[in-house]
């Protein structure tokens, strides 16, 4: 049986972060009790994950990945991902809303102090502050991908030099099924597409085929990696922006039908959907739960590819742009992570990789579900603490 064909239909859209019941006794105080300001409990130790006894073993941690958080909050959110996930939710909201107030306080003691002798001292603890926000952020939407990783049982790959043995790079387990099952079946026809241009390997190759060996320079294989981050990014934005007009037009059929002579839609609306005029990102994910066929009618489906071919260059860049500065620094962070030291940016650029075409599968899909996760970690960050807009 073929496993990547055996996918959930149209993704659920509930919150990012659903509520979950805590396994044991809670040890975490509750939200108004200040949780995030616990600072004890970030002077704890921070559990290492230790490196596997094969070049590219995966450790039984969620966390042994390529970028590890430098901030406290980046750190905290470590600690209670790996040892009370229970908790991980709650953790994440204080957290935000910390750093949200802190920079908000840091702006208004600016503001109040302009004009006087203190005013250059305020605005410049306010940019300091503003950075040192930014950076935390950057971590917590970091590990809210990390968090989405952990729930289809999927870890990052390591730093790439850890997985390169005797000069080739092999990726085990492939975990595939995991990171296609994410996507509903058309944007899925689309990531094969993609799969199929940038690493050359067919949709329905043989195993012996993808397990044939290659060779790729380490910078492009580092390009092709960031290149399918932005995609699944825009992926994302696009099938919710697909179904958000199907819902729409779902409800206009609905609301015709049942006032046909007392009650119309202007044409302008129709027009206006037609011309791609809705906000590409949606706001609200939650929308979108509305769903098909609302009251049995079922509309005729367009496919999501012909879809995305219609766009206006307007409407397009909107979909395949990151929307915030945070989201672009934690693309090149984690690329530069992954591909080199995280200091200097990538190491080697002209180092021949040998590969089988199964572990460049294997990271491209990681790469594609990373840019998805991406697109939920800056909405749902964006809406507690407002991010840069890119």
């Amino acid at each position: 049986m073929d496993h990547s064909l055996s996918l959930h239909g149209p993704a659920k859209t509930l919150p990012f972060l659903p509520p979950s019941k805590p396994r044991g006794p809670r040890s975490f105080p509750p939200s108004n009790s200040n949780f995030g300001r616990r600072r004890l409990l970030r002077s704890g130790v921070v559990v290492q994950a230790r490196a596997g006894p094969s070049p590219c073993e995966f450790s039984s941690s969620p966390l042994n990945t390529p970028l590890e958080p430098n901030s406290p909050a980046g750190k905290f959110l470590s600690r209670v991902l790996q040892n009370q996930r229970q908790y991980f939710n709650l953790a994440v909201s204080d957290e935000l809303k910390l750093l949200a107030n802190d920079r908000d306080a840091a702006v208004a003691r600016m503001s109040l102090s302009s004009g006087s002798d203190e005013g250059p001292l305020h605005r410049r603890i306010a940019q300091l502050k503003e950075h040192e926000c930014q950076t935390a952020v950057e971590d917590v939407m970091y590990m809210l991908i990390l968090y989405k990783f952990s729930e289809i049982r999927v870890q990052l790959v390591p730093k790439l030099s850890r997985c390169i043995y005797n000069g080739r790079l092999e990726i085990w387990p492939s975990k595939d099924w995991e990171l296609e099952s994410i996507h509903e079946f058309e944007v899925l026809e689309m990531i094969r597409e993609h799969i199929s241009t940038v690493i050359g390997l067919r949709a329905n190759c043989s195993v012996t085929d993808s397990w044939a060996t290659t060779e790729i320079q380490r910078l492009r294989l580092g390009r092709v990696y960031v290149a399918s981050i932005l995609y699944g990014y825009f992926l994302k934005s696009a099938s919710l922006r697909y179904y958000l007009e199907e819902c729409l037009a779902s409800a206009h059929q609905d609301l015709h039908l049942t006032h046909r002579n007392s009650l119309q839609f202007p044409e302008a609306w129709s027009y206006g959907l037609k011309q791609n005029q809705v906000v590409g990102c949606v706001n609200n994910t939650q929308s979108i739960s509305l769903g098909r066929g609302t009251n049995g009618h079922e509309l005729k489906q367009e496919k999501l590819k012909c879809y995305v071919m219609g766009f206006d260059p307007e409407t397009l860049q909107r979909c395949a742009k990151l929307r915030s500065r945070e989201a672009v620094n934690l693309v090149e962070k984690h690329s530069c992570a992954l591909f080199g030291d995280g200091q200097t940016g990538l190491l080697d650029t002209d180092e021949v990789i040998l590969t089988s075409f199964s572990s460049l599968k294997r990271l491209v899909l990681e790469a594609i579900a990373f840019g998805s996760f991406l697109w939920d970690a800056e909405e749902y960050a964006d809406a507690v603490y407002k991010l840069k807009e890119n």
